[in-house]
């Protein structure tokens, strides 16, 4: 359990987020704010790569909040010339770029206690897990959910693993700004729906059910 003493150390900004994710959720999918997620990193190592953006946007009574959007980049102290061809990001360039500790308290203030969804978010979450822990913070207090896990709640898919380019392909989804964290965001937040939309044509589809794990056939 924290300390009295670490708590009262921590910046406004965390105690305030702290506040807000104390505060009772409406558990149900419609009244629920979700904040479907994304970042472009240096690499895959959590220890020694980077966030180099990140993107979001929010999800309220099942529509896309295009209001409720977030996108950011981060000054690159670590640059891998070899990633660029991927996510397009420059060391320098015209673009405006906060230090971490200034990006983590955004986005921080951002999210609030909202549910975040990612595809395959234990990814993402540990990256900014990484970034707040060398900020001296705890982790992320937010409930998750991947979209690659929701898949497979699906009929039929439940031994099913597919990357985000094979869903938008399943699902009609275009893939505008592919690889850019705010486009990858969008695309995933489509997908988000298109999955709830279709397991409420298969089952009645309840709030826990998106949390549930469960090796029962024909229970979420």
């Amino acid at each position: 359990m924290i300390s009295w003493f670490k708590y009262n150390n921590y910046p406004i900004f965390w105690k305030e987020y702290s506040k807000k994710c104390k505060q009772k959720q409406p558990k149900s999918i419609e009244n629920t704010r979700f904040v479907v997620f994304d970042t472009e990193t240096t690499g895959l190592d959590i220890a020694d790569d980077r966030i180099l953006s990140i993107g979001a946007i929010g999800i309220f009574k099942n529509t896309i909040d295009v209001a409720d959007g977030f996108e950011i980049y981060i000054k690159q102290n670590q640059f891998k010339a070899e990633t660029v061809e991927i996510h397009g990001i420059l060391k320098e360039g015209k673009l405006t770029k906060l230090s971490e500790a200034k990006a983590m308290e955004n986005f921080i203030a951002y999210i609030g206690n909202a549910v975040l969804v990612a595809h395959h978010t234990a990814f993402d979450i540990a990256m900014i897990n990484a970034a707040l822990k060398r900020l001296n913070l705890p982790k992320l207090k937010n409930k998750t959910i991947d979209t690659g896990i929701l898949y497979k709640k699906l009929e039929g898919k439940k031994e099913s693993h597919f990357n985000l380019d094979v869903l938008c392909k399943e699902f009609n989804i275009p893939k505008h700004d592919r690889h850019t964290a705010a486009g990858d965001a969008f695309i995933t937040a489509l997908l988000f729906l298109k999955i709830i939309s279709k397991l409420r044509k298969e089952r009645n589809l309840h709030y826990s059910d998106l949390f549930r794990v469960s090796g029962k056939e024909g229970l979420l």
